[in-house]
């Protein structure tokens, strides 16, 4: 059995085997819900309480979420089943770090994040979804509110840059980029990992 069971949202797939790898993990596990339940927060903390019905008992997990838009709703669920998730309210705060975030958001309220994942999938995250593919047109009207787009850069490279770029022009706003690494992913999959079996990070026996 696993010493460490990461429920994740699909959007942190990448970045979670990547340090698996790195660190050479062989008892830590990974199971991961679709990205494209960020479309749809509401259905999160079922899609998550579902998951940790089909755990093991004594099964340590982490969930890889922020809160994600659920209104403390995942919270509620974690905390019935005496699980821990990633600090922060979104996956922005989980890399960049919460004070980082909110000072851009006071810097700029209205600025529009990408990280690696929204960049590799953004015409499909964003502009299928919002339907600016038939109705291009409607760019300047769902963005008019916006000032610029800020990338959180997890793994620095000239493709993915290239692909913010684009996303940047398609959207017509200036581009920031910001190196951030995995933050706060990183330093709390290490401490788990190190922890073997300290109480907050362990299922509660029913």
């Amino acid at each position: 059995m696993p010493s460490l069971l990461i429920i994740a949202c699909g959007a942190l797939s990448r970045e979670i085997k990547a340090l698996i790898s790195a660190n050479a993990w062989t008892d830590v596990r990974l199971e991961c819900l679709p990205a494209d339940l960020h479309n749809r927060p509401e259905k999160i903390p079922a899609a998550v309480s579902e998951k940790l019905s089909q755990v093991s008992r004594g099964t340590r997990v982490l969930v890889a979420y922020g809160d994600c838009g659920t209104g403390g709703r995942l919270d509620k669920v974690l905390e019935e089943q005496g699980v821990e998730r990633l600090s922060g309210a979104h996956c922005y705060d989980i890399y960049a770090g919460e004070s980082v975030m909110a000072a851009l958001s006071e810097q700029e309220p209205g600025t529009f994040y990408l990280t690696d994942f929204l960049v590799r999938h953004f015409d499909r995250l964003v502009i299928r979804e919002l339907g600016l593919v038939k109705h291009p047109e409607l760019t300047s009207v769902y963005f008019a509110h916006y000032k610029r787009l800020v990338y959180l850069s997890q793994c620095p490279g000239a493709e993915l840059e290239a692909l913010a770029y684009q996303a940047a022009e398609k959207l017509q706003l200036p581009l920031e980029i910001r190196n951030t690494g995995f933050g706060s992913l990183e330093t709390t999959l290490i401490r788990l990992v190190g922890q073997a079996g300290m109480g907050s990070t362990d299922r509660e026996e029913t």
